[in-house]
Order: structure tokens, then sequence, then C-alpha cells
């Protein structure tokens, strides 16, 4: 694979599935998705991580192997919206804890981001940490209604950044997307106290995704046969 741009960090899988490339919100660093990177790299999903820069990313994973999905959280699913709204081709997008304002705001408290303790750990290191930097607002409703991929969007239920009820207002515009909501959850949906059932949600997706159709199920509960 030639690379255009170099990501910040770099799981590589053993056996490639597809490739993932992350877009960090505001004043992260790429230790912040540590965790999450690892956990789907183990599922065969080469996962790059990129400093708030979503243009290096959509550059980089261009000659990625396929599936090619855009990740974003916070201001980094600004972001990732904006690339989509502009034509970006990739395959897919999955955003977490999209901002419904921008304008002004500052960078969340750890207490308002994550409920988990291993992950406030994280968050109170200087490695995870750099100074926010300019971002995109979320794309106008009729720029989010050209966008052809398919988006996975995770949002807490208790976020008090960006309201779900808000969000999900602001996403319906998107044509094909697939609203989760984690129960009770803060802001940061990828590495919340739900952080395994929101990654196990995301394989799943995936590999949908990899089978050609992400609506189709590849298990489903079957119905009770009566002997």
């Amino acid at each position: 694979m030639t690379s255009t741009s170099s990501p910040a960090a770099l799981w590589p899988a053993a056996r490639v599935r597809g490739t993932l490339a992350v877009v960090t919100g505001r004043g992260e660093r790429a230790p912040v998705y540590e965790r999450f990177a690892k956990r789907i790299s183990t599922d065969g999903y080469t996962v790059a991580v990129f400093e708030a820069d979503a243009d290096a990313a959509a550059a980089w994973i261009a000659t990625a192997d396929a599936p090619r999905v855009l990740v974003g959280s916070d201001t980094g699913a600004a972001s990732v919206l904006r690339l989509l709204a502009q034509g970006e081709e990739v395959d897919a997008a999955i955003i977490a804890g999209t901002p419904v304002d921008v304008e002004g705001a500052t960078q969340p408290a750890d207490a308002e981001r994550t409920a988990c303790p291993l992950h406030l750990g994280v968050l109170g290191t200087d490695a995870a940490r750099t100074a926010p930097t300019r971002a995109d607002p979320v794309p106008a409703a009729a720029d989010l209604a050209a966008v052809a991929a398919p988006v996975l969007a995770f949002h807490g239920s208790a976020d008090p950044v960006s309201p779900i009820t808000e969000a999900a207002v602001l996403l319906s515009a998107v044509p094909d997307l697939e609203l989760i909501e984690t129960v009770d959850g803060l802001h940061d949906a990828l590495n919340d106290q739900s952080h395994r059932s929101v990654a196990a949600s995301i394989v799943l997706w995936l590999e949908r995704l990899r089978g050609g159709d992400v609506h189709a199920p590849l298990v489903r509960t079957a119905e009770r046969i009566s002997a």
C-alpha cells in the first residue's frame, strides 16, 4: 500500500478484512483511540488514527484495502460528514458524538465524555491531549442529503455535550443512516462504559458491509421450531 499521508498511529490487522481511518475530535491525540483500534484490528480491520486531519485520512485510505471506512468522533465526526457531503469516495463511515454546534464550543470536560474509569485515566495523560484546532461544522441538511455512503452513528443518550435529540434531527438528512443509542452513555461513545458493545456492533456492521449489503443480516434469531 502506498500512502500519501501518514497516520499518527497505525494498528495493522494480521489478515486484512478492511480499513478504518479515524479522525480525532477536539484536543485529542492518537492514544485516545488505542483501545478501540486494538479491539477492531483483532477482528481483521486495520485501523489508522489521524489527529484532527480528515483530509489526510481520506488521502491515506484511498489506496487502502477495501472496504474503506472513515471514522470520526466529536468534531472528527463533523469533518467526516464534510468529506462525504463533498463526494469523497469511501465505502462507508462511522461517526460518534456528532456535535450539534462547534462555534465557540470549548473542549468537553472529561466527566462529560465518559464514565469509564480506564478511559478517564487515558484522558488524564499529557500524551492524549493537544490544543483544540479549528473544527468543521456539520454540513447543512441539503448537503447531508447528498451523502451516498452508508453511515453508522453512535450517540450517548445522556450526552451533555451534544444532546441526542438534537443530534438525531441533525443527522436525519443523511439518506442511509443507522443511529445507535448507547444507553445512559456520555459523549465519547466509542470509549464509554459500553465500549465493548459498541465495538461488537461495529464489527457486525463491517461484516455486513463486506458482504455487499450493510442492511442484510449475516446472523439472526431463529424462530422456535416445534417438535
